[in-house]
C-alpha cells in the first residue's frame, strides 16, 4: 500500500492527502514525522529523501518526494481524470502546478513561519512584510485567472487547484493584509465543500 510519511499540517503533505482522497487511492499515513516531531533528519530518513523535508511517499519500493511530483506520479499511475490527458489542457495544469512553486509558495512559508512560528520579538518584520506583498501580488495574478475560468485550469476541478488550496486557506486565515480578491474567495468557497479538503486542508495552523 502507498505511504505518506509527513505531518499533516504541511501544505506539502496535504497535497498529496488531498489527491489520494479525491482519487481514491488508498494509502497509510505516518503522521509524526517534520516539524515538532522531528524524524526527518535522522540517518534512515535521509536516504529516502536528502532534502530532509516532508513530504516522503512510498509506492511498494519507489520512493518519491517533491509534492507536486508525487501527485502527478499518482494521478498518471491511476489514471485520474483531474489530470487532463488532452496535451493543451495537461500543460494549462502543469503550468499552474509549477507557478505554485516559484511564485506563491516561497512568499507564503516566509509569512507564516514569521507569524505563527516564531515568537514577536525575534520576528524579521521587514521580511515578513516583503513576503505579505509578493504573496498578495500572486494571489491577485490568480484572482485574475479565476475571473475566467471556474478553477485554476478551467471549468472543472483539476490537479492544478490542488497545489493551491492549502495556500489560499493560510492566505484567507492569517491574520494579514489582504487585497479584496472576490474571484479567489468565490474559487476557495467551493473548494471548501470539498470533503477531503475539509478534512485535511481546513486544518488549525502550525
Amino acid at each position: 500500500m502507498l505511504k505518506i510519511l509527513g505531518r499533516a499540517t504541511s501544505t506539502n503533505v496535504q497535497k498529496v492527502l488531498w489527491f489520494c482522497d479525491e482519487a481514491g487511492v488508498a494509502y497509510d499515513h505516518d503522521n509524526d514525522i517534520g516539524g515538532a516531531f522531528g524524524q526527518n533528519d535522522t540517518p534512515e530518513y535521509l536516504a529516502m529523501n536528502p532534502n530532509g523535508k516532508v513530504p516522503t511517499v512510498i509506492d511498494d519500493h519507489f520512493v518519491m518526494w517533491e509534492s507536486n511530483s508525487v501527485i502527478r506520479y499518482l494521478a498518471r499511475k491511476h489514471k485520474s481524470a483531474l489530470y487532463p490527458s488532452e496535451f493543451e489542457a495537461r500543460n494549462l495544469v502543469e503550468r499552474w502546478m509549477d507557478w505554485e512553486l516559484s511564485v506563491v509558495a516561497p512568499h507564503q512559508g516566509t509569512v507564516l513561519v514569521g507569524l505563527v512560528r516564531t515568537k514577536p520579538e525575534d520576528r524579521d518584520n521587514a521580511k515578513i512584510e516583503a513576503s505579505r506583498q509578493a504573496w498578495a501580488r500572486g494571489m491577485t495574478i490568480l484572482d485574475g485567472q479565476l475571473g475566467e475560468t471556474a478553477y485554476v485550469a478551467g471549468d472543472e476541478f483539476t490537479l492544478a487547484d490542488i497545489p493551491l488550496g492549502p495556500i489560499a486557506h493560510r492566505f484567507f486565515s492569517l491574520d494579514i493584509e489582504r487585497p479584496d480578491l472576490p474571484n479567489l474567495r468565490r474559487w476557495y468557497e467551493a473548494l471548501s465543500t470539498r470533503p477531503a479538503f475539509q478534512k485535511w486542508c481546513l486544518i488549525e495552523m502550525a
